[in-house]
């Protein structure tokens, strides 16, 4: 029931972040760099704290009584989670946008949850899950087994999205809509394409690194509900604050750049535009992108294991992405051929998501 409950938290957290940046194509007479900015700062600034504050009320002196080297270490992994989103854009200008996605997003789920689990064979700790254990036990292994199922509906994915570009002859755009001129370079696309898989997989590193604080939150709310079992939905809340004010820095710093570049900083105040829907529909679109690590915290309490947990969280990110497009009509005029691809890739997405599952549901 734990597993089932957990898998059903990162749903809901997949569905937000699938969905999230819909609300941004509502917005009118802005550039790029100005909703998405002011979005994140929904995103990384406003919504964490103050979902710490309704879920964690000692949030705020869990924070103050931190070490430093922690903090830091948290810290610095946002920002290079920050980095890693900003590369996006690279890898797929380099390899165009099918191939691109699916090599940074598998990088990014494979590294994100096998490398922590590496890391706590050398450096154990109490209640977390080590690589050793994924290979020697029947739910490890099959936790292994839905990863490697879920990278091959990726590919799948990958593969069907580089038949519509080629039937279609689309513009290659960045997760956030916007055209990119495509410069087709195999090497440079694939060192850009794993560097930015491997930073972008950074935010289950700064989840892991501050997990002190989780723990924190965790035994308080023990204290407080004795008779409960499990751990504590809500946890991770507070260590979300931390990794998005990297998060927050590095697309700060990126995106005043563009202002400056773009000559956009007038987009804040532009009267010739809506400006209250504008700030309405980036701050829906950013809590809506939070809501994501919300639930991912939610789900990752009931699994007891963030390996599984980053699996399923970048599976239903990836389900829920081509559903919309399947939704939206973004396929459209493609083959018979191609049609059938992408349905075969997101059917594979969803067995990987019911053999991680199942996994975690024959965990002893």
């Amino acid at each position: 029931m734990q597993a089932f409950l957990g898998v059903i938290f990162h749903f809901i957290g997949g569905f937000a972040s699938g969905s999230f940046y819909i609300p941004y194509k509502k917005v009118k007479g802005w550039a790029w760099e100005s909703y998405w900015i002011v979005g994140g700062i929904f995103s990384w600034l406003i919504v964490p704290p103050l979902a710490a504050f309704l879920t964690i009320p000692n949030f705020a002196d869990i924070i103050a009584t931190t070490t430093g080297s922690i903090l830091t270490l948290t810290y610095f992994f946002g920002v290079l989670w920050g980095i890693g989103g900003l590369t996006y854009g690279l890898g797929v200008r380099y390899l165009g946008v099918s191939l691109g996605s699916s090599i940074i997003l598998g990088l990014c789920m494979v590294l994100g949850s096998i490398l922590p689990s590496i890391y706590f064979d050398v450096y154990p700790k109490e209640g977390k899950d080590t690589f050793t254990m994924f290979l020697t036990t029947d739910w490890g292994r099959m936790v292994l087994l839905g990863l490697i199922v879920c990278v091959i509906g990726i590919v799948i994915c990958g593969k069907a999205g580089m038949m519509k570009e080629k039937q279609l002859k689309l513009d290659a755009k960045d997760p956030h809509g916007e055209v990119i001129k495509t410069e087709y370079k195999f090497g440079l696309g694939l060192f850009v394409g794993i560097v930015s898989g491997v930073l972008s997989a950074c935010f289950n590193f700064g989840i892991e690194a501050g997990k002190p604080m989780a723990d924190v939150a965790n035994a308080a709310w023990k204290t407080l509900n004795p008779t409960e079992t499990g751990n504590f939905l809500f946890s991770n809340n507070v260590t979300y604050v931390i990794v998005l004010w990297g998060g927050l820095t590095t697309n700060f710093i990126w995106c005043m750049i563009l202002n400056a570049r773009n000559k956009t900083f007038g987009d804040y105040t532009n009267a010739k535009t809506p400006l209250l829907k504008n700030y309405i529909f980036s701050a829906f679109a950013g809590t809506t992108w939070f809501l994501q690590f919300f639930f991912y915290g939610m789900g990752e309490s009931k699994m007891g294991n963030g390996a599984s947990s980053w699996i399923l969280h970048m599976a239903f990110i990836i389900l829920i992405a081509n559903v919309w497009g399947l939704v939206l009509n973004e396929w459209k005029g493609v083959s018979k051929a191609t049609l059938r691809t992408i349905i075969i890739g997101i059917a594979t997405i969803i067995l990987s998501v019911l053999i991680v599952g199942y996994g975690n549901s024959i965990k002893v």
